[in-house]
């Protein structure tokens, strides 16, 4: 076999063998998703490298790992190899065809409270699922190197490479212990604003109160300057926190759901204009369909309109 086509560009077989190991993670997941054997899909690498003159994959234990020059290969031929296989129509996986994980990627507030709930039915079909969890723009970043086939983001992505829908909105609240909440001044809280708030710890879930200024800026109208009591990176310890009277906080109201109507937690004020954030579902634009990312995609989308 030629390492190279007739007009001395590279052969776009072996292109294609190996952007599908540099998502998989694998030589065993790139042939799944290609549909080749595992000697072959060895046998396109090896010549590609031997093209190239560089090593491409460590090979470990368990799956590859992708050198430096792997990751410059993929960034620069993913984008147009995945629109030439949109306009293609190419798809290599049959429903017949045994079917890699579908990798999922999200908050892991958000994972746990709501998307695993939703796409646990799926697991009685077959579907397998790799679930990683992250900031959005992290996550973002791994779904365009293929390190993922879908990710729940509460940012909008920019750019051609990825497809977004928007999937839910959440609320946020301002929320407290019933405790903590009688010694607070409802009156003043209302008239005033966050100057009833002065004294109060607050519980936030990193050192810039993100979700806090944000609440502050758009309920109160003024910049939060201070800091937090409790620092906790996760959004359900913030809430477990709030339950036991460290202090208040700002969450969404999807998270702390339950806590508001056991009565647990109170809201501290309901305003007309709540702080509202949408969240996206995100898979890269032009990629072969499987019919379990598709699974994946149609359940998220269904569940959230309960969300």
């Amino acid at each position: 076999m030629s390492d190279r086509d007739s007009d001395g560009s590279l052969d776009l077989n072996q292109l294609r063998t190996f952007l599908a190991v540099h998502r998989a993670g694998s030589i065993t997941g790139g042939a799944r998703l290609i549909g080749l054997s595992q000697p072959t899909v060895t046998a396109q690498l090896q010549a590609l490298e031997k093209r190239l003159g560089q090593r491409l994959f460590e090979r470990l234990p368990r799956g590859v790992a992708p050198t430096a020059a792997a990751a410059e290969l993929a960034a620069r031929i993913a984008e147009p190899l995945d629109a030439l296989t949109a306009v293609a129509g190419r798809s290599v996986t049959t429903d017949d065809e045994p079917q890699p994980p579908v990798r999922v990627a999200g908050p892991a507030e958000l994972l746990a409270v709501q998307a695993l709930p939703a796409l646990a039915p799926l697991i009685a079909h077959g579907v397998r699922l790799t679930v990683s969890s992250g900031l959005s723009e992290d996550l973002l970043a791994g779904l365009r190197a293929g390190h993922y086939d879908l990710v729940l983001s509460t940012v909008r992505p920019r750019g051609r490479t990825v497809v977004a829908e928007a999937l839910s909105d959440e609320e946020f609240v301002l929320v407290a212990a019933p405790a903590v909440a009688r010694r607070i001044d409802a009156a003043r809280l209302r008239t005033e604003g966050p100057a009833a708030l002065a004294t109060v710890p607050l519980v936030s879930y990193a050192p810039d109160l993100p979700i806090l200024r944000r609440y502050w800026r758009h309920v109160f109208g003024i910049r939060l300057t201070g800091e937090a009591a409790v620092i906790v990176a996760d959004l359900r310890a913030v809430a477990g926190a709030v339950v036991a009277g460290a202090g208040i906080s700002v969450l969404p109201r999807y998270l702390c759901a339950a806590q508001l109507d056991s009565g647990a937690l109170v809201t501290l004020l309901d305003p007309p204009d709540p702080p509202i954030n949408t969240g996206f579902l995100v898979r890269r634009a032009g990629t072969d369909t499987r019919t379990h990312v598709d699974l994946v995609h149609a359940r998220l989308r269904a569940a959230a309109r309960t969300w």
